[in-house]
C-alpha cells in the first residue's frame, strides 16, 4: 500500500493546535483593507477556528492528525 500523503495547499493554510484545533487565518487580507470597517479589520487579525464539520473534512485530507 501505497504511503498517505497530505494535501499540501491545504496544509499551508490551516495550524494545528497540540489539543487538535484546527486554525485558519481570515481571507482578503492583504489590500483593499481601507474600505472594510474597525469591527472587520480587528477581526481579520485573529485566527479562525474551524468547525467539527470541517475537522472532519480536513482530517481525510492530511493523514497523520488527531
Amino acid at each position: 500500500m501505497p504511503k498517505l500523503r497530505p494535501h499540501k495547499a491545504l496544509s499551508k493554510r490551516i495550524k494545528i493546535t497540540p489539543t487538535g484545533k484546527i486554525l485558519k487565518r481570515y481571507s482578503g487580507q492583504d489590500h483593499f483593507n481601507s474600505r472594510d470597517s474597525g469591527k472587520i479589520t480587528r477581526k481579520k487579525r485573529r485566527d479562525n477556528q474551524l468547525s467539527i464539520a470541517h475537522i472532519r473534512a480536513i482530517k481525510t485530507l492530511i493523514p497523520g492528525t488527531k
